[in-house]
């Protein structure tokens, strides 16, 4: 643990039972290249609790965050489908497949969507401050906020040390896809640091916005994230995707550029200043920001893609050392392997092993190991304020295998999406997972 009491917690988003490939995502080259595909749940979760030992052994305190209720037929209900569970998913396949898609979808496992997290350390009133992702630009995530926010208000239940806002407006012009598209550099994570804010759409540039697929995170949004937060404006940078990585699959900026303290790894068309954007993280910071980057030569942005290089933890290690967290897929690139190689090598950088990680399901729908985390850097005071259900112990791992071992689906085919007791056993799955954590009526069921 850093000498200075504070250290990164990584909560995971477990991987719901419903997990499938529906191809919902646009803009997102994995997700839609594996639509229709017959998804593995248990492997999937077993694979991201992996994940979370492996970060354990390395001696980092992990989190877990419950996945959604799935599927949500309340959500067919208000839009006006009627009779029992069976008639509600017939109903919803017959007047538009997609809708049946949306209900089912496990996408709230990727975590770095569920909210922004700001540190203590970096706002006027000493409290982390965390504001939910609005989700709006995408149908089956827009319905995760009512459930994310009641879930992040039990885990950061001490209003002495946390504040949880209410989401963002339901609009697109605060479209906001949370800490996917943030990230925080400081000396440690106790120190003061500076929010970098990244965005795709500015309602008053819109000139030079991405022609293909849509850019989701907008800068109203990162500009109101920074005012509910209390942020030091001079201390907050905004900067704009380039149009040209969101048209080539580049939907969030994890999956082009990320950072840990000083160090901050991207590729060189991942911003549309990059050069200037250095400057101003530099200057506020008090010291230079430690630079990785990759250039077209090194490997394109199509290989950043199918890689998810960027999708990548870098992770500070108890003594004070990083090491980079990347998924398999990466040792299948050979540019991508090489770059990783030079980078462990350099000593310019505090980056000096890498660990590869299968969380190949998650992978196929369009999320790497980064996806699948949400940052919180908390003091020693704050961690022991947060619900202690959801730390992750040698203990709660057993339970939590064990649980998706017995509970969890081996496969699920587009047909299943139709079997109302696929939908009975999911929902069972949940309540049984909240006595787990302790977390009862998170669910809308459990009301």
């Amino acid at each position: 643990m850093p000498t200075d009491g504070f250290q990164e917690v990584n909560f995971d988003g477990l991987i719901g039972p419903t997990h499938n490939y529906s191809g919902l995502s646009a803009g997102n080259i994995a997700s839609l290249s594996n639509a229709g595909g017959t998804s593995k749940p248990k492997a999937a979760a077993l694979q991201g609790l992996s994940k979370m030992k492996a970060l354990m052994d390395l001696g980092l305190t992990q989190g877990i965050l419950p996945p959604q209720q799935r599927p949500d037929l309340a959500f067919l209900r208000s839009i006006g489908f009627t009779g029992d569970d069976a008639q509600l998913l017939s109903q919803a396949n017959d007047a538009d497949p997609t809708l049946l898609n949306a209900v089912w979808s496990a996408s709230s496992m990727w975590a770095a969507n569920a909210a922004t997290i700001s540190p203590s350390p970096d706002t006027s009133d000493n409290k982390v401050h965390i504001t939910p992702a609005n989700l709006v630009s995408n149908l089956h995530r827009s319905i995760e906020h009512p459930t994310a926010t009641r879930m992040l208000s039990m885990i950061f239940n001490n209003q002495d040390h946390f504040t949880v806002h209410d989401p963002l407006p339901d609009q697109a012009r605060f479209a906001d896809e949370g800490a996917a598209n943030h990230i925080r550099f400081a000396s440690s994570h106790g120190q003061p640091g500076i929010e970098l804010f990244v965005y795709g759409v500015d309602i008053h540039d819109p000139g030079n916005s991405a022609r293909n697929y849509p850019s989701r995170q907008t800068r109203a949004a990162c500009q109101a994230l920074a005012r509910i937060h209390k942020l030091d404006p001079t201390q907050v940078i905004y900067a704009r995707q380039h149009p040209d990585a969101i048209d080539a699959g580049v939907f969030h900026n994890d999956v082009i550029a990320t950072g840990n303290e000083r160090v901050f790894m991207y590729h060189e068309q991942a911003f549309a200043t990059s050069r200037s954007l250095l400057t101003d993280l530099s200057s506020p910071l008090g010291e230079p920001v430690i630079t990785i980057e990759a250039h077209d030569s090194d490997f394109s942005i199509n290989d950043a893609v199918t890689s998810y290089l960027f999708n990548s933890q870098i992770v500070t290690l108890p003594d004070g050392s990083m090491a980079l967290v990347a998924p398999l897929e990466v040792t299948e690139n050979p540019r991508v392997a090489r770059f990783i190689d030079k980078t462990i090598a350099e000593t310019s950088n505090p980056i000096n092993t890498v660990h590869y990680l299968d969380v190949r399901e998650s992978m196929r729908n369009g999320g790497g190991p980064a996806c699948l985390r949400l940052r919180v850097p908390l003091s020693d005071h704050e961690l022991a304020a947060v619900h202690q259900g959801v730390i992750m112990t040698d203990d709660l791992m057993a339970k939590l295998t064990d649980f998706v071992s017995r509970t969890y689906p081996d496969e699920i085919s587009r047909a299943d999406l139709l079997d109302p007791a696929l939908a009975k056993s999911c929902i069972d799955a949940l309540d049984e997972l909240t006595q787990i954590l302790n977390l009862p009526k998170l669910y809308p069921f459990q009301q």
